[in-house]
């Protein structure tokens, strides 16, 4: 019997210098192990952190202050700011703790699935522990290719560059990039071999469920456009969980400064995942929403009148008809980096209307409504005659729900590949400050910027890895 000694893993310290060198982690103290019971335990790993930095200002739903843009000298932020195609962004991105964290957590994925067999103790913990790290493993490439690589478009995935896949503990392994729908079909495998060894309610909330395993395989389906098998996953998701937290009560009650309601006392929360570490959302410039994001909200929504601020000044420019998110986590979790079953539900939705049955579509979307708008706004939505309208409720319900993340940026990615869907993003900066020239700032659906480059030390350690944009290596 091997006896194996695993390095815990300081997450928040983390760091790799290529794909190749996933391994590399800075450790904190040491532990045998030896059991399978070991090895699901290893499972589990709260406040998982994923930076959103390298991306998060190329959507239509966050805006930043004005006094961070004007007369700055270029950064990441103020590039993707004004959507700025003109400087090559691989010099400044010397590094991602995104990219970092993510190939760390595959690596302690890969270690449970690779060395749980040999460990002491019953197959059926051995199959649990090996299905919950493939379910997670799946999740993390997810959220890679849809960050470094074009979105999925089944025209193009066969050649499209895509990310390294770590499907095994290697400390040696040398991983080429494969293609989007190399990637793709590693992830589906994943779910797939994973589900008849999930649990309905696992052990502790950081280990996988069935409804989150089936929520994702529904999204996957989702981004490949494959619309029924998504229905079904959605539909089979929400048979273990299709509780929506309802925030009018919870506003009749107070709200988060009454009544705080953590991660795992929120029902609708199906994974825990955080944006930039356990204190995700305490950074209030970071976290400041578009003016078009705050018009769609309008007056009576409580997703809005709960979680955010339009009158510091501290934070935002006065005028501007933006806000600010000013809950801390410990008081609400605004879960979107993991997945919520109003997530599924509104993938349901989406699947409806997609298949021209906008009734079914809007019966959801109210259904979710009725526990978001508050006394004095218009709580059910009248059907619309069209496909592309019925989307668009969807698309608007979806901005609103799932804010932040990873979301409406891999949104806009997927649905830009689709005439009917496809949006050019327009900004018109400064609103406030008219001491400098206002300008209209545009991304349109093709941009480069949508795909992120590696990072620069990746690129320096792995030679074979590409760009997947256009973009020149400086070496």
């Amino acid at each position: 019997m091997k006896r194996i000694n695993i390095l815990l893993l300081s997450l928040l310290m983390l760091s790799i210098t290529a794909c190749e060198k996933y391994t590399d982690i800075t450790p904190k103290g040491a532990f045998i192990v030896e059991t399978a019971d070991d090895f699901y335990k290893l499972v589990s790993l709260p406040n998982r952190g994923y930076p959103i930095n390298n991306f998060q200002y190329l959507v239509d739903d966050q805006w930043m202050k004005e006094s961070n843009v004007i007369g700055i000298t270029p950064n990441i932020n103020t590039i993707n700011f004004t959507f700025n195609e003109s400087i090559d962004r691989v010099s400044m991105l010397t590094g991602s703790s995104f990219y970092n964290q993510a190939y760390v957590y595959i690596n302690r994925w890969n270690t449970v699935i690779s060395l749980v067999d040999d460990s002491k103790g019953d197959e059926k913990t051995k199959q649990l522990a090996k299905a919950e790290a493939k379910v997670l493993r799946a999740y993390d490439h997810f959220l890679l290719v849809n960050t470094y690589a074009k979105a999925y478009d089944p025209a193009t995935a066969a050649t499209d560059g895509g990310i390294c896949i770590m499907d095994k503990y290697d400390l040696e392994a040398q991983p080429k990039k494969s293609t989007v729908a190399e990637v793709y079909s590693f992830i589906q495998k994943d779910i797939d071999e994973a589900l008849p060894f999930l649990e309905v309610n696992p052990s502790d909330p950081y280990h996988p469920s069935l409804a989150f395993a089936y929520a994702f395989k529904a999204k996957v389906h989702l981004f490949k456009r494959e619309i029924a098998a998504a229905k079904t996953a959605a539909e089979q998701s929400l048979s273990y969980n299709n509780q929506i937290f309802d925030l009018v009560a919870y506003a009749a009650q107070g709200g988060p400064t009454s009544v705080p309601v953590i991660a795992p006392n929120n029902p609708e929360v199906l994974s825990y995942m955080y944006m930039t570490g356990y204190n995700e959302m305490n950074f209030a410039y970071q976290y400041i929403i578009s003016p078009e994001l705050r018009t769609l909200f309008g007056n009576n929504d409580a997703r809005f009148n709960l979680f955010f601020n339009s009158t510091n000044a501290s934070f935002l420019d006065i005028g501007s008809n933006t806000a600010y998110h000013n809950v801390a986590y410990t008081r609400f979790f605004y879960g979107t980096v993991g997945m919520k079953t109003t997530e599924v539900h509104l993938i349901l939705a989406e699947c409806y209307a997609r298949d021209n049955k906008f009734t079914e579509a809007v019966d959801i979307l109210n259904k979710l409504r009725a526990k978001r708008i508050l006394a004095g706004g218009t709580v059910n939505l009248t059907v619309p005659s069209t496909r592309k309208e019925t989307m668009e409720l969807v698309i608007n319900e979806r901005r609103k729900e799932l804010l932040f993340g990873f979301n409406r940026f891999f949104d806009l990615k997927r649905l830009n590949n689709e005439t009917e869907y496809a949006k050019t993003i327009t900004r018109v900066f400064p609103i406030v400050n008219k001491t400098v020239p206002q300008q209209t700032y545009t991304l349109k659906p093709g941009s480069r910027l949508y795909i992120i480059p590696f990072p620069l030390n990746v690129l320096r350690m792995n030679p074979s890895l590409t760009l997947n944009t256009d973009e020149k290596i400086p070496f």
